[in-house]
């Protein structure tokens, strides 16, 4: 039964308008939301009796002392504190790892998988999580792992907190409810929702089964990448992501609540639920982006632009311009150069790209990549259109072409990906792929 106490609108539809409640907006912004009015202080985040018997509790994501636009915090307003839990004990992790990832040495082959099988019936989200791989340690909070899911069954009487690193989920098959301590987010396949690190969260299922992929970061948070010389507007508006609005739940008796730290999973058995914020104000909040609202910026005149320009939201590093994880979308755009190779060209890169689709086709592949599979280049590795969609874009003279039919994304990192034994040996995993670029002929004419 849903005990849900206040509004709690999340983002609409792909392309719709956020609700008439109007939730919180803006990536970065001081927001706040009170499910019931006259909750939040006025003047001050932690007065001496908060209103309606609430606790005050600050969480935060970064140092105190890191630079005002770096600092992320979120003051919460709540029924009981956080501190108020039994201690905690390991449990089995199942296909769930964390970094560093050392079984294996990182292989510098080109690898491509289908999309995960089916679940297990009463699987559920945190149970559903399957690690690929990933570079860096949770330990010195560097690097990311990369995760698919794949559930049939909504969390029920459990929460779930990363405190490795903030959850970037990329929805691919069904939408997910997440209840957040800070209210509650809808996202559906198209749109991708951002958990910082340490918010607990629990997982429902409104329309069915889902699957999709998740990027955990275990860097420095996510932001909007700088704009340079593309000036003050172009890419993700920052009042396109939407943040949740204050609800929370009364719940009482048993409930577990999973949180994963140090690379493993650790439970306890609260007597209360954790999501019961009633209001809450900072920069530190999760977050829902509709990825058709991205502004795609490219070339008017000729060449394929590097696919650095396609950047959503980027965690940096200590090396300006190096990141420790780009997140990147190809959503739909024209194409308009002249005397152009208009697909993604052939090259080698320092960073480690792992792609997933989202819906529909991949301009550089013609066949093989499909919904939900993904497919990792390692740092250094050469790749490209295939034989097929290379043939055809070099002898089509186009005028403006519309990409509409697909939608994919990419995780890039600084440093290999090194893969878990279970992605490396997986049945889904297609032990052929280095053939889509055989018959690529010799066209040198001396």
């Amino acid at each position: 039964m849903d005990d849900t106490h206040g509004s709690g609108h999340g983002a609409g539809g792909p392309g719709e308008r956020p609700g008439p409640g109007h939730p919180p907006a803006g990536f970065g912004n001081e927001l706040s939301s009170e499910a019931l009015p006259g909750t939040l202080p006025i003047g001050r985040n932690s007065p001496r009796r908060p209103a309606r018997g609430l606790y005050a509790e600050q969480l935060s994501g970064s140092a105190f002392t890191e630079p005002r636009a770096d600092n992320r915090r979120s003051w919460l307003y709540r029924i009981r504190p956080s501190a108020a839990h039994p201690p905690m004990r390991r449990v089995e992790s199942g296909t769930l790892f964390g970094a560093p990832f050392t079984d294996l040495p990182p292989d510098p082959n080109r690898m491509r998988w289908n999309p995960l099988p089916d679940p297990a019936p009463g699987t559920d989200f945190v149970r559903g999580l399957w690690t690929l791989g990933g570079n860096g340690d949770v330990r010195t909070r560097s690097g990311v792992a990369i995760h698919l899911y794949h559930a049939d069954t909504p969390m029920t009487d459990r929460v779930f907190c990363d405190a490795d690193g903030e959850l970037l989920l990329v929805p691919e098959r069904g939408t997910l409810l997440l209840r957040t301590e800070f209210g509650p987010l809808r996202a559906a396949p198209g749109h991708i929702a951002l958990i910082p690190r340490g918010v607990r969260f629990r997982v429902e299922l409104p329309d069915g089964p889902v699957r999709g992929y998740v990027c955990e970061n275990h860097g420095r948070p996510f932001t909007l990448p700088e704009l340079g010389p593309i000036g003050a507007n172009g890419l993700a508006a920052p009042r396109d992501f939407i943040a949740p609005e204050a609800a929370w739940e009364e719940a009482e008796g048993p409930v577990e609540v999973i949180t994963k730290y140090g690379g493993a999973l650790w439970t306890a058995e609260w007597d209360h639920t954790p999501l019961d914020v009633v209001a809450w104000h900072g920069t530190l909040v999760p977050y829902v982006y509709d990825l058709r609202r991205f502004n795609v910026l490219g070339s008017i005149s000729f060449d394929h632009p590097d696919p650095s320009i396609f950047t959503v939201l980027t965690s940096p590093s200590d090396t300006p311009g190096l990141a420790n994880v780009d997140f990147v979308v190809f959503a739909p755009r024209w194409l308009v150069g002249e005397d152009t190779f208009r697909p993604p060209y052939f090259h080698r890169n320092v960073m480690s790209e792992y792609m997933g689709l989202i819906e529909g086709a991949y301009d550089a592949k013609a066949e093989g990549f499909v919904p939900g599979g993904g497919s990792l280049h390692p740092m250094m590795s050469a790749h490209g259109p295939d034989r097929e969609t290379f043939e055809r874009a070099s002898a089509e003279e186009r005028g403006p072409q519309k990409i509409d039919d697909g939608l994919a994304f990419m995780f890039e990192t600084r440093w290999p990906v090194t893969l878990t034994e279970q992605a490396l040996n997986a049945g889904h995993r297609q032990r052929d792929y280095d053939r889509v670029w055989e018959g690529l002929e010799r066209n040198f004419r001396p």
